[in-house]
């Protein structure tokens, strides 16, 4: 089964880290994807290392898009950021809100993500493609689902191009989400993140704090498995490759992975679903 793919990268905080990263990255190359992302740390801590990357992706011919959050960031701090990858000829950028640093109590002076869209279209005009998040099972800080949808709605009116999702584990939740920005005129591609499965008791922590819900039959199978890793893996992998398969039957428009710097899940699904 023949899509577009995209790949996702965090910046490593130690020169180990960035030699894995390197080999990591030369294997998912072989997949060719559209383009590989690295995420921009609370408050813009991780920029330099981030922008690193990307040159270096870029380098390597790839079209490479770093993340850009506006909280805890002045206009100044995002103009400047917006001059650099241009000049790097960057021309795709993944416009965040973020999230605040430990200790830091200031917002910054663009509160929210639609803003950064507004502020980035303002500066740039039409030089970079503007992707966005979407939260198909609600932001965690949302008032209501309602709420929610408004808000990507006006993301997508401010000027973006395409939208990215949480990960899920349902698609039912995702076709949902979908389907109801479309009746509130969103036209823009709403790509499936997908979190391939490494450790379901990481998995379950990590997805507690950003609100991802894991199905009851999922974790119940998850942990009758207990410290059984090779089960783990095995269903894991199970799971979000028939996860991947509906999502494609029913119309998604590519599939956006959350690598965590590691290739084997991610080249296995690939594998799997024919790619």
């Amino acid at each position: 089964m023949n899509t577009e793919l995209s790949i996702e990268f965090f910046p490593p905080q130690t020169a180990e880290g960035l030699v894995k990263l390197r080999a990591e990255r030369a294997k998912l190359a072989a997949l060719r994807p559209a383009f590989f992302s690295v995420t921009y740390g609370a408050g813009g801590s991780t920029r330099e290392r981030t922008f690193a990357i990307v040159k270096e992706i870029a380098a390597e011919g790839f079209d490479a898009v770093p993340h850009l959050s506006c909280v805890g960031s002045t206009r100044a701090n995002i103009r400047e950021a917006l001059g650099e990858f241009r000049a790097a000829g960057i021309r795709r950028i993944v416009a965040l809100r973020g999230d605040l640093p430990s200790g830091m109590a200031e917002t910054g002076e663009l509160r929210h993500a639609n803003e950064l869209v507004e502020f980035i279209r303002a500066e740039s005009g039409d030089t970079f493609q503007i992707i966005v998040a979407a939260y198909p099972e609600w932001h965690p800080q949302a008032k209501n689902p309602e709420t929610d949808l408004q808000n990507f709605a006006r993301k997508a009116s401010a000027g973006a191009n395409a939208a990215i999702t949480q990960y899920f584990y349902n698609a039912d939740a995702y076709f949902y989400f979908v389907e109801k920005a479309q009746k509130l005129g969103v036209e823009i591609p709403i790509i499936p993140g997908i979190m391939p499965i490494v450790s379901f008791y990481k998995l379950a922590r990590f997805s507690d704090a950003c609100g991802a819900d894991i199905p009851r039959w999922m974790r119940r199978q998850f942990e009758s498995y207990a410290d059984d890793v090779e089960s783990i893996r095995a269903f894991g992998l199970e799971a979000v490759t028939r996860l991947c398969e509906r999502l494609l039957q029913g119309g998604a428009p590519g599939l956006h992975f959350y690598s965590m710097n590691q290739s084997a899940l991610v080249l296995e699904i690939q594998r799997r679903l024919g790619g």
